[in-house]
């Protein structure tokens, strides 16, 4: 008896190169003299009691790693759009928006390659994923309630976002309060 094996080729998804992406270290140098809203920037000491500010556990954006006690922060006001914008030469207009964020007082390297490409993606967190186009004007947006494979949804989502030829860039946002997580842009 001969049996005939059926020889399919099965081609394996490409993996995504989706990357989260700090506030570059320019705008940092910036944000940790005068932030996006003018203020001069008061860098304090990260308690556990949240005096003066509750952020042990909130996403650095200059390193993309949540803050530890002890460790000298500032939270700044800052325009992601408007800054990229200023190297794209898009007019985001009333689009333009600015939030805050908590960056260490202090040069810090920059994120941990170990840290895995999505910080802040702990299972059961709301963010959503705002699409912009190359004028920096929303072209779209999807939710995301984070699952246990963090790393497969975002991927999904992104490749998603980025499957739309409009899309130039996208920001992750906190739903909560809206608050700037990272940003990503197609390729990387």
């Amino acid at each position: 008896m001969t049996t005939h094996t059926a020889h399919r080729t099965h081609r394996a998804p490409h993996p995504t190169a989706h990357t989260a992406l700090a506030i570059p270290e320019t705008a940092l140098k910036e944000l940790r003299v005068t932030d996006d809203a003018g203020w001069p920037t008061e860098p304090f000491t990260a308690r556990e009691d949240g005096v003066p500010h509750d952020c042990v556990g909130s996403l650095l954006r200059c390193c993309l790693r949540d803050a530890r006690a002890g460790e000298r922060v500032a939270l700044v006001a800052y325009a992601p759009l408007r800054r990229w914008a200023a190297g794209t030469g898009a007019k985001p207009g009333a689009y333009d928006e600015q939030g805050p964020v908590f960056i260490h007082a202090g040069a810090c390297g920059g994120p941990d390659g170990a840290a895995g490409r999505y910080p802040a993606v702990r299972a059961g967190a709301l963010r959503v994923l705002r699409r912009y186009n190359t004028q920096g004007r929303i072209v779209g947006g999807r939710p995301l309630e984070v699952p246990e494979d963090a790393q497969a949804a975002f991927d999904a989502a992104l490749t998603e976002a980025f499957a739309d030829p409009e899309v130039a860039l996208v920001h992750v946002r906190a739903v909560e309060y809206g608050c700037f997580q990272f940003e990503v842009r197609p390729g990387r």
